[in-house]
């Protein structure tokens, strides 16, 4: 089979910075071209037309239109004008695309479209108590009811989505996934006691507002704990601060931030090397889809406090692989953490059951199978 991904966003030095979305197609595609199928990669909003293959993947960069007024439009009609040309030279059988802005709602192309729900922008407004934008919640919704077939990472999402749009259409449940081999724990593994990590961007629908409050708490009695943030400072878009990392500061006490350690960015595949010497990793979230962090988290046997709002415990089963506790409620969430870090044997049964969940449901191989057959299935409806 051969799958197209329309996407903007895709972790590759050459195509831009990446989240969570480009994540999950790199770690699907990796599965499905293990599984002996073909992956095609066409990403738009890029400053040019180019293509190129690599790691058995084709990869087309797509510069988006500028015309006053008709930009969206034009460059859909670019991006169907290229599917239809792959499709017609046998190369793509079936595109998959996000729900985020509905880039698809005027793409009709001469093959099956696949829309799976990783969080449109309706969805994250919704869940930030914000107001969306009318034309977001237009194209995300015409490129719904558009599409061939839909595709959700969790039950949650999908519910909330159906509610929002009003949609009278059924979602498949499919999760992320990741590669488990990359997040083995074969290695030896030099716990830095006391450490708490957090991964990801620093934004206040992840929770790194509430963060600064819960180590404080953290930080009352147990002096020695380090808290270590790890990702890219964002703007805040309810007060119009151009840096999250600055709020965050005046919110912790003055002797708990000089246990903070604000790395900023790095690369994907360094990650793993924060998370393995991390204690403890904590995600307290407003706003998800599914997160890769947290199932990365777990395949390396991490002991995880995460959010219990929605999706969770499609990820965290509390008190078993976990604990899951409300961002708001401060003292609890650091009241888990600080049993975690005082507790090495609920740690580590915490880890041990993590990565059974992740191995069972969250692995490349497991997706990806999940994910041909229902692309094979979607793909003989159509014949």
């Amino acid at each position: 089979m051969r799958i197209a991904f329309l996407t903007s966003e895709f972790p590759h030095p050459k195509l831009g910075s990446s989240g969570g979305i480009g994540t999950s197609i790199l770690n699907l595609s990796s599965g499905l071209i293990s599984a002996g199928h073909e992956v095609t990669i066409l990403i738009y909003g890029q400053k040019e037309d180019d293509f190129f293959v690599e790691n058995n993947i084709s990869f087309y960069q797509i510069k988006n239109i500028k015309v006053k007024g008709l930009s969206r439009l034009l460059t859909q009609k670019k991006i169907e004008k290229l599917i239809n040309s792959l499709v017609k030279k046998n190369k793509v059988d079936i595109v998959e695309a996000p729900d985020w802005t509905g880039i698809t709602s005027n793409i009709k192309p001469k093959c099956p479209i696949i829309i799976r729900l990783n969080g449109s922008d309706t969805y994250f407004c919704h869940l930030d108590n914000r107001p969306v934008k009318f034309w977001n919640k237009f194209h995300e919704k015409r490129a719904l009811q558009n599409a061939n077939a839909l595709l959700s990472v969790s039950q949650y999402t999908a519910d909330l989505t159906k509610e929002l749009f009003s949609l009278e259409r059924d979602f498949t449940i499919i999760p992320n996934s990741i590669d488990i081999n990359k997040f083995s724990t074969e290695s030896i593994t030099i716990v830095e006691e006391n450490t708490i990590l957090y991964f990801g961007t620093l934004i206040r629908k992840k929770g790194l507002l509430e963060l600064p409050l819960i180590f404080n708490e953290v930080y009352k009695q147990n002096n020695a704990a380090k808290l270590i943030l790890i990702g890219r400072d964002s703007a805040d878009i309810i007060s119009g601060n151009v840096s999250t990392w600055a709020m965050m500061q005046s919110l912790f006490d003055e002797n708990a931030l000089r246990n903070v350690n604000y790395i900023g960015s790095v690369a994907y595949d360094e990650i793993k090397e924060h998370i393995t010497s991390a204690a403890v990793c904590v995600f307290p979230t407003f706003a998800e889809a599914l997160p890769v962090s947290w199932i990365e988290a777990m395949a390396m046997k991490k002991a995880v406090v995460a959010s219990d709002i929605g999706w969770a415990i499609e990820v965290i089963d509390d008190e078993v692989n976990g604990f899951l506790v409300h961002p708001k409620n401060h003292k609890m969430y650091a009241d888990k953490i600080l049993e975690l870090l005082e507790n090495t044997e609920l740690r580590n049964q915490f880890g041990i059951e993590a990565r059974k969940k992740i191995e069972e449901k969250f692995s490349i191989e497991v997706v990806a199978k999940q994910s041909a057959d229902f692309y094979q299935k979607v793909i003989n409806n159509m014949i």
